[in-house]
């Protein structure tokens, strides 16, 4: 027999009854059941239940042992009574006497539990991510994780894709997010710069003449940790694919995404066919680039309802603001005072004045209007906004107002909420779509000038003749995203290939030739000698799984994430560096001054 088990903690099962089986794992709980030990035995596979009476050998040494402690039994598989019979464990219908039990390991006291599951402090938690790691649900969740990631290398691969891999240590990229640094020993005060995302190198793969490449690719961003995003570094289904167009991705794709997502969706319905969703009817209708869709509220403009009414603070808006309009929120079923009362205090706790509201309700037979704002608009507009929306007695709406694209995040944020609050999220479902025709460009408030609004190694709609003859902030780019229950999953778009094309960009961005040539060579470089068309995406390996799981954090689907200061408390990084370490690195810290 093996030294150390003939069957794993989930193999035994009724047909086992009579063998003799030696199984290990960790002592899960111990219940003393008047003189009879019974111990849960946990392997990374399941659980056995191990039964030690006063007449084994092996209760002695059954009596010693503690929760987490390493043991090897041997025993009898006996059948459990018909009442005992735990239909929960798929070993639940036996159990192991045991005739001898070996102490593997012990365990000192656990600073915290693995039995149970309770929350718990989550720097304890991270310091001790071994003992973590061992809890059911985040061990299932990392499981899981492992079997998506290995489904998306398995579709990729029947739709045709190679799995490249790209080098970690490159080059500095000053566009996006903060480069972590690494110094040179051998080329002195100078520095390579782990990789934000394989963008070019993938760009290169097609000008070298790979068609379609893939690659599970860590990425690596000294970005402030949030929710959705973890510090220091996150892994992307990292797609690129040779003369195609929006089309041909988005096709391609979306069978690949939608697989995965109705394999491991534990029976919850996958949208069908992701509608795809321009970028500016997104934010009108939903005040987001990433909507959830699960909610059903469609905001709508209601701008010509209040144009020259009796309500003047929307209608001072539309009349002096060329940009103003006003937006309506319908919320089925919010039509009481109170629950009006508690939005409009709610966007007061979002630094808003308030937040204007008309309700409906049933009067003599007629639905009427009420809220200040209806008073003042009167009736027959009250009314037309009301088919408009095609609301009922019973419910409510409320109104943002001023130039959309400093209150569009709010309404969003109003619709989000009232979704919420009024139960009408639909939250047993995966819904999709593709959110396309980015803008090119943006206006940077604060540094006063145009920037790329997403990628800037993406094609332009209209080619270097938009960038030559439109207004830069007209420009919509081939870029694209795919959203998921208000989470965007993955970005990509069809690339830049052309030279002349770059440097145009980029020169409307603030970029001399002679930059975009010194700080993107390789590129510029490469599309010198034949690119082919091309385009791509990525997609968040990590906010994937967690949507799939029904995690909250992205550190319930990571085997070893760093906390919200970006410290690995279980390595204990970063940390200071050796003085003989920084000689070798000719470097020297300067410390900022304490305050």
């Amino acid at each position: 027999m093996h030294r150390y088990r003939s069957h794993t903690c989930a193999q035994l099962r009724k047909a086992d009854v009579g063998q003799t089986a030696r199984i290990s794992g960790w002592v899960h709980r111990v219940r003393d059941h008047g003189g009879l030990l019974f111990i849960d035995l946990r392997d990374h596979y399941g659980i056995t239940q191990i039964v030690a009476d006063p007449d084994s050998p092996a209760f002695a040494t059954a009596e010693t042992v503690r929760g987490e402690w390493v043991i090897r039994v041997d025993g009898e598989v006996k059948a459990r009574s018909g009442e005992t019979v735990n239909a929960n464990l798929p070993t639940g219908e036996v159990e192991v006497f045991a005739r001898e039990i070996e102490i593997l390991s012990k365990a000192e006291e656990l600073p915290l539990p693995v039995f149970g599951e309770p929350d718990y402090p989550e720097d304890i938690r991270l310091k001790y991510r071994f003992l973590d790691l061992r809890r059911e649900t985040l061990h299932r969740n990392i499981m899981s994780r492992t079997k998506v990631i290995a489904s998306m290398r398995r579709r990729m691969a029947e739709a045709g894709f190679t799995e490249f891999s790209t080098p970690i240590l490159t080059a500095s990229s000053p566009e996006g997010a903060r480069d972590f640094l690494v110094p040179s020993r051998i080329h002195p005060g100078e520095f390579y710069a782990l990789p934000q995302a394989p963008q070019v190198y993938k760009q290169l793969l097609m000008v070298s003449g790979f068609d379609r490449y893939f690659q599970i690719a860590p990425c690596f961003r000294d970005e402030d940790p949030r929710a959705d995003r973890l510090p220091g570094e996150f892994y992307q289904l990292d797609v690129e694919m040779s003369f195609v167009e929006q089309d041909d991705v988005l096709g391609t794709m979306e069978p690949v995404l939608r697989g995965v997502f109705e394999e491991f969706a534990n029976g919850k319905p996958v949208t069908a066919e992701f509608p795809r969703i321009p970028h500016d009817e997104a934010i009108a209708k939903y005040g987001t680039d990433k909507p959830d869709l699960r909610n059903p509220i469609v905001m709508e403009d209601v701008s010509e309802h209040f144009r020259d009414s009796g309500f003047k603070v929307f209608a001072n808006i539309l009349a002096n603001d060329v940009r103003g309009a006003v937006w309506a929120i319908p919320a089925k079923g919010g039509g009481s005072r109170a629950f009006c009362d508690r939005m409009n205090s709610w966007a007061q706790g979002q630094g808003q004045p308030g937040l204007g509201y008309i309700f409906w309700r049933e009067e003599n037979s007629r639905v009427e209007g009420a809220g200040p704002i209806a008073k003042n608009i009167g009736e027959e507009r009250t009314e037309a906004i009301r088919l408009q929306l095609g609301l009922k007695a019973g419910d409510a709406c409320f109104f943002a107002a001023g130039d959309p694209r400093k209150f569009y995040a709010f309404a969003g944020d109003a619709r989000t909420r009232v979704g919420e609050d009024l139960d009408l999220v639909d939250r047993d479902r995966f819904a999709l779509a593709w959110v396309v025709d980015f803008p090119f460009y943006e206006w940077d408030e604060d540094e006063k000038k145009v920037e790329f609004g997403h990628n800037p190694f993406t094609m332009p709609r209209g080619g270097l003749g938009a960038l030559e003859t439109e207004e830069p902030l007209a420009i919509k780019a081939w870029q694209y995203d795919l959203v998921c229950n208000g989470f965007e999953i993955a970005s990509g778009g069809i690339r830049n290939h052309l030279p002349e094309v770059m440097v145009k960009a980029f020169e409307i961005a603030g970029l001399s030739h002679d930059t975009v040539v010194e700080r993107f060579g390789g590129l510029y470089r490469a599309f010198q000698y034949g690119a082919p068309p091309h385009g791509g995406m990525a997609a968040g390996v990590d906010r994937i799984v967690m949507l799939l799981v029904g995690a909250k954090n992205l550190r319930e689907v990571t085997l070893f994430p760093m906390n919200q200061q970006a410290e690995d408390l279980l390595m204990g990084a970063p940390a200071e560096a050796t003085p003989a370490q920084l000689r070798e690195l000719h470097l020297r810290t300067v410390l900022p001054k304490k305050e």
